[in-house]
């Protein structure tokens, strides 16, 4: 039974709804439905009269200025006006209240194991068509994505930051178990992948200060992969959740791709999709090489993500979007935390840039 300070925020979210609606012209009696999967937001089903929109409810925290309404609406609004249709149409948002509203779309959220040929295929048409335009004057005005990073020390800088706060955390509030993990495993496999990466970048001739010149940044969805879609019934893929977007390093994108753990994507398809976002580049030789320097180091990226739950605004975030309890949601996910970590370690043959063994 849903308490009564749960249905007052309910009725007070539908009330600012229906004016947020009524702003875009879009007038009747509104009906807000609760969705689940949010990891970091609110989101709703807004329903007025016959038809039906998204409603989204950006969270907020003093130790995480970034706008993630401002950011998504705006690269929605940007790739919407370059005919991007793989997206959903922003329609108008409220910065003041945190809310944006957006095409409703009608499918499902994609299962591990069930992405084909066309899914990748679906996935690569809608970077480079992102891409195709990136010059345009009207794209200027974006951005850099959420945690960009344009030189080797700046990606290897960004694992070090979410590992050291992950160290940080006191063990003695219950997380014994998790500290454990991270100081006697990913801690140590990360000082070690840290250390060759560095000798490889030596042995290629790579400066890993040198910062990636803006000609070669791309318009990067970030946290882009399969987890972040919807998959209509005629088979069609609508990406999803661009509050990290902007500009950014291509081999980041690829190796998130390649990374992100919740609907991976099997290891069968790295080389033909590294080879096409390369092809696209002006500097391809390099490009090459970044992805083969940084993907190792963007496994253990992942695993600190996994560990999010552990962190105080993580948990503060989840919270918001009215995932189960604590106790619950860290429990499942270090033991997430561990599979992953486990399978990466794991030599995989069938990759040109295989997980290193630890």
């Amino acid at each position: 039974m849903i308490s009564r300070e749960a249905q007052q925020e309910i009725e007070d979210l539908t009330d600012a709804a229906s004016r947020l609606a009524g702003r875009a012209g879009i007038y009747g009696l509104p009906s807000l439905t609760p969705l689940h999967g949010g990891r970091n937001n609110r989101v709703f089903r807004l329903r007025i009269e016959k038809e039906s929109y998204l409603l989204k409810s950006y969270f907020r925290h003093e130790k995480d200025p970034r706008d993630r309404l401002g950011t998504e609406y705006s690269f929605l609004s940007l790739a919407w006006s370059q005919g991007l249709r793989m997206i959903p149409r922003p329609i108008i948002s409220d910065r003041r209240k945190s809310l944006g509203l957006y095409e409703f779309i009608e499918g499902r959220k994609m299962a591990p194991g069930e992405i084909t040929d066309d899914h990748v295929a679906q996935a690569l048409d809608f970077y480079l068509a992102l891409n195709h335009g990136k010059d345009a004057f009207s794209v200027q005005g974006l951005p850099k994505a959420s945690e960009a990073c344009f030189s080797i020390v700046d990606h290897l800088d960004l694992v070090d930051c979410r590992l050291k706060r992950l160290m940080g955390i006191d063990p003695l509030n219950g997380l014994e178990e998790m500290q454990v993990f991270i100081h006697d495993g990913l801690s140590k496999a990360w000082t070690d992948m840290k250390r060759r990466i560095f000798e490889k970048a030596q042995a290629l001739g790579i400066d890993v200060d040198r910062q990636l010149p803006s000609v070669n940044w791309v318009l990067s969805p970030s946290d882009f992969g399969f987890h972040n879609t919807i998959l209509e019934d005629s088979g069609r893929l609508r990406f999803i959740d661009f509050e990290y977007a902007g500009w950014d390093d291509p081999a980041k994108m690829v190796c998130d791709f390649f990374c992100q753990p919740e609907v991976p994507v099997p290891p069968d398809y790295f080389s033909g999709f590294q080879d096409k976002v390369i092809a696209a580049a002006s500097d391809r030789e390099a490009l090459r090489e970044r992805i083969g320097l940084l993907l190792p180091a963007y496994r253990i990226k992942w695993c600190c993500i996994i560990l999010n739950d552990f962190l105080p605004e993580g948990k503060e975030r989840r919270d918001f979007s009215n995932q189960r309890s604590q106790e619950k949601r860290r429990s499942a996910q270090l033991q997430k935390a561990r599979r992953y970590f486990a399978d990466w370690i794991e030599v995989d043959d069938k990759r040109n840039c295989p997980a290193e063994k630890s």
